[in-house]
């Protein structure tokens, strides 16, 4: 067991996060002694939907502009359609997705959250799973799209929807507690 706590950044748009992605793997981070910080191009709060339903409002704790790689032990990409792709036109967004991916700490995405990693140029030799719609943009991004629950692949974890959360969320906090470095790498 570590003496410090962990610290686990949840990157999210105004609106359109598919509400379990973010607070089911939220819940779970804190409830194993992590810290969770809601973090989103602009302060306030956020918009969460149930599917295509208005659901709650996230408060966010830090913008993209305040954060960095340095202050936080893995990023985690919720999905839900509009969340990802209005973080893809964020150029700050994607800047901070391609250098938590390039420093070899955990990144957890889930469902269309892909979208900011094709974005962010990070995907070429990977071996990932989402939505399933989104396989031809990850395959032409470079990476192999695979249809599977959970994905590990070095410090990348992806799942395809809200009923993989619980191994989603299990892999990530394989992560956090054992490092990305001991993470199962399913690359060749």
């Amino acid at each position: 067991m570590t003496t410090t706590s962990k610290s686990v950044a949840f990157l999210v748009a105004a609106e359109g996060i598919e509400r379990v992605e973010l607070t089911d793997p939220r819940d779970a981070v804190t409830d194993a002694g992590f810290t969770a910080h809601v973090v989103s191009p602009e302060g306030g709060t956020v918009q969460t939907f149930d599917h295509l339903d208005k659901a709650e409002q996230v408060a966010v704790d830090r913008t993209v502009g305040e954060v960095s790689v340095d202050d936080y032990d893995a990023l985690v990409l919720p999905g839900g359609v509009a969340n990802p792709d209005a973080l893809r036109m964020d150029e700050a967004a994607v800047r901070l997705i391609g250098e938590f991916l390039a420093s070899g700490k955990p990144v957890a995405a889930i469902c269309h959250a892909p979208w900011t990693l094709v974005e962010a140029g990070v995907l070429s030799g990977r071996r990932l799973t989402s939505w399933p719609s989104l396989q031809t943009d990850i395959r032409n991004a470079g990476g192999e799209w695979v249809d599977e629950q959970v994905v590990v692949d070095g410090n990348l974890i992806t799942s395809r929807n809200p009923g993989d959360i619980p191994a989603f969320t299990s892999a990530l906090l394989e992560a956090l507690q054992h490092g990305a470095d001991s993470a199962r790498s399913v690359t060749g």
